[in-house]
């Protein structure tokens, strides 16, 4: 007897190897000796075939036994599925087979009440969690749950997937799910210091990257976790200058990426590319006065020497009339009028929501005033055909705008943000009403 069961455990033994290892035949050979082996599992852990396989990314030993009809959700010890197992260690194609073999994405271990979700987002796998985002949108998750309400599911201690991947500095994640629909300022329960938000988590971890990306997300920073501490005091206890210049109060407010917009989904991808990165270089450069100590806006020789460096060098039609600085790279679908990202954003970004209906109108162009339903990338122009010579030779002449040039004329290009008005009707605001940074 003890013999018999001396053999039944040397060849589970090397049965789970083989799958471990990845060794097909060895695990089809063993399967027709011993049907029995794909349903047992291991003495400790209880991790079936199944888990061993996701966990180390045998895709065809994992294939072979969900063609046997192994269960998809198979359980161990702590409730975790294979799913999780390969969300964990970051195996997307065992992530990709175990979904088309119908893996439920909804539920919770034991061990912390997490989600496969929760384990792609902690262990910092972008392709993982893509591949799950994916799946939640085709699945009847959209229809029972909501695919907002997933994404922004809370753990045990009431941490969504947002807190994991701030607290575990990875980056790209944080940006992955913000774009996702992730709450910026959901706030923990026992996860970290109660009442901390994602900012507080990414302060604490002093992951410069993710402090960017979820102020750029409207991240608040003078929320306060549940002992009334701000992202900038946690920054300061863990000695993280450079997050804590970027989060105390009193510098500069990065400008912010306007989720209220209506038509953020109808926004062409290259547009909204070329947003994002207008956004990022915007917040950079202030990032550098901040961390330099310099003042936010350069000097005004500098800045009319470099508006006419770029207008000699590019066409009168490229020169942005607003800011007549950068050249447009945005159009209103529309209308056809042109601006430049950073003008675009900025007239998106003072469009506030009306706090006593929570309706935030849509943006007007400044030039016609009508509403922005529709932002597309400028398309290409053929390049001149004039010379070298006749561009060197060429005078210098001062900017004539047939449309909507008699609201531009008076406006300085120095410290574009903050002069188009809050009001959502392109007005460009006068000289005294701009809007001034904070030192």
């Amino acid at each position: 007897m003890g013999q018999n069961l001396s053999c039944s455990v040397s060849n589970e033994h090397a049965f789970f190897s083989a799958v471990q290892q990845g060794d097909l035949q060895r695990v089809e050979t063993s399967l027709e000796r011993e049907p029995h082996l794909i349903s047992e599992t291991t003495v400790y852990e209880k991790l079936s075939p199944l888990h061993i396989a996701a966990a180390n990314g045998q895709i065809a030993v994992l294939s072979l036994l969900l063609e046997r009809n192994l269960h998809p959700d198979a359980l161990n010890r702590h409730k975790q599925t294979p799913l999780m197992m390969a969300a964990m260690y970051g195996k997307v194609s065992c992530i990709e087979r175990l979904l088309q073999a119908g893996a439920n994405i909804l539920l919770f271990d034991s061990l912390h009440r997490r989600t496969c979700l929760h384990y792609a987002a902690n262990y910092g796998h972008t392709n993982c969690l893509e591949a799950i985002l994916s799946a939640a949108q085709s699945t009847p998750v959209a229809d029972t749950w909501g695919f907002a309400r997933f994404v922004n599911v809370r753990d045990g201690v009431g941490a969504t997937s947002l807190h994991l991947a701030a607290r575990m500095k990875h980056a790209g994640v944080v940006q992955l799910l913000l774009r996702n629909g992730a709450l910026v300022c959901a706030t923990t329960g026992a996860h970290g210091r109660p009442g901390s938000t994602p900012l507080h988590l990414a302060a604490r971890g002093g992951c410069l990257d993710s402090v960017r990306e979820l102020l750029a997300w409207g991240a608040d920073r003078i929320q306060r976790d549940a002992s009334g501490r701000i992202p900038y005091a946690v920054a300061l206890k863990y000695k993280h200058s450079a997050c804590a210049a970027l989060l105390n109060p009193s510098a500069a407010e990065p400008l912010v990426w306007p989720t209220p917009w209506k038509f953020i989904s109808q926004l062409n991808p290259e547009a909204k590319l070329l947003l994002e990165k207008a956004l990022m270089e915007a917040n950079r450069a202030r990032e550098k006065n901040i961390l330099s100590g310099a003042t936010s806006v350069s000097s005004s020789t500098d800045q009319e020497d470099s508006i006419e460096d770029n207008i000699s060098d590019a066409s009168e039609s490229e020169i942005c009339c607003i800011c007549f600085d950068q050249l447009c790279t945005i159009e209103v679908q529309d209308c056809g009028h042109q601006m430049c990202a950073l003008c675009t954003l900025a007239l998106c970004c003072h469009n506030k929501p009306n706090p006593t209906t929570a309706y935030s109108p849509p943006p007007a162009c400044p030039f016609c005033r009508s509403s922005i339903a529709q932002l597309t990338v400028v398309p290409p122009k053929e390049s001149s055909t004039d010379t070298d010579s006749s561009k060197t030779n060429k005078p210098r002449q001062s900017k004539s705008f047939s449309e909507g040039s008699s609201s531009f004329k008076g406006v300085s290009a120095k410290g574009s943000f903050g002069k188009i008005s809050g009001k959502g009707s392109g007005k460009i605001a006068d000289s005294s009403d701009w809007m001034e940074e904070k030192p």
